[in-house]
């Protein structure tokens, strides 16, 4: 049997990177959060 997932950076970072975030709403409130947090890394 095999591994279900087979990370690939492009595709993550596509999915959870910053840009991503900051193109939706609700992704900049994320991003918003997680700054106001004090996150070491804000998005991937």
């Amino acid at each position: 049997m095999s591994r279900t997932y087979q990370p690939k950076k492009r595709k993550r970072a596509r999915a959870h990177g910053f840009l991503s975030r900051k193109k939706t709403s609700t992704g900049k409130r994320t991003l918003r959060n997680r700054m106001r947090k004090g996150r070491k890394r804000v998005a991937l």
